[in-house]
């Protein structure tokens, strides 16, 4: 479902015929809303669907500053739908879940505007992957953070790949060889999330978050963020060298200049989030 200045669109799951996903905009921030506690949130392939189509929808809405994944209930997502990978539904259905959550995950990476998960409760296996591929994430004191597919047979393979990413690997290896959760504090200290605060601040903080990069030029910070991954897979002196042409180039747009002629005339910056 889609809500925005008064307009709702449905976003259908082709299986239950309800929506398993909410959007909504408000102040430059887009909130996607888990919204199947029935099933934890699980990522099935139309929860998946559904949220990949919320996010490239509307990314280039020049508006748009942030977008916020949360979930309703007590579980984040409890990571994929098992029903959907018993032997019964075959290779090539299996082969679609994980391909589809990589298009999920490439999204959330590509998006010109940073993805802020905001997590209050479990995030497990594919749920807890979907956390670690945001590009921040503020989770209450209560959560807990688990990658268990080896308890069940099915080793947290894919989802292990955005946990090193995030994590130490010691600390990794911990998570998806036992399968054991960690807390929040635990996951703020191995890198997991971004800050952990009061069950009763965590709106107050993600709001806060939004407001300082609607702050800031789209521009500028889709550039930013798109740069970000990039030098992340180069060597330190490919990275400066990239780095260094990037910074010329922000400098020279429109943004770039408002922002240092703003600077010099001690005043606010306006402005114009175009690249």
């Amino acid at each position: 479902m889609i809500t925005r200045i008064g307009r709702v669109l449905p976003h259908f799951s082709r299986v239950s015929q309800r929506y398993l996903s909410t959007y909504t905009f408000n102040d430059g921030v887009g909130t996607i809303l888990l919204d199947n506690e029935k099933t934890r949130n699980s990522l099935s392939l139309d929860m998946m669907d559904s949220i990949h189509k919320h996010i490239v929808s509307n990314q280039h809405d020049t508006e748009l500053r942030c977008i916020v994944l949360a979930a309703r209930g007590r579980v984040f997502s409890a990571g994929h739908n098992l029903k959907e990978l018993t032997a019964e539904q075959g290779p090539d259905h299996h082969k679609q879940v994980f391909h589809k959550c990589s298009e999920l995950i490439d999204a959330i990476r590509l998006a010109p505007v940073p993805i802020i998960a905001k997590v209050d409760g479990l995030a497990a296996a594919a749920g807890c992957q979907l956390v670690a591929s945001c590009d921040m994430a503020i989770c209450s004191d209560t959560s807990i953070f688990s990658t268990p597919g080896a308890s069940f047979g099915i080793f947290c393979s894919t989802p292990g790949i955005a946990v090193v990413r995030a994590i130490p690997r010691m600390r990794a290896a911990y998570m998806l060889f036992t399968g054991l959760p960690i807390t929040a504090n635990e996951a703020l200290e191995a890198g997991l999330v971004s800050k952990v605060v009061c069950k009763t601040q965590i709106n107050e903080e993600v709001d806060s978050i939004c407001k300082a990069i609607a702050s800031k030029s789209r521009a500028v910070i889709a550039l930013g963020k798109t740069f970000f991954y990039q030098q992340i897979a180069m060597d330190v002196s490919t990275a400066y060298e990239l780095g260094e042409q990037i910074m010329v180039q922000n400098l020279a747009t429109i943004d770039g200049q408002e922002g240092i002629k703003s600077f010099v005339e001690k005043r606010r910056p306006k402005w114009h989030h175009k690249e």
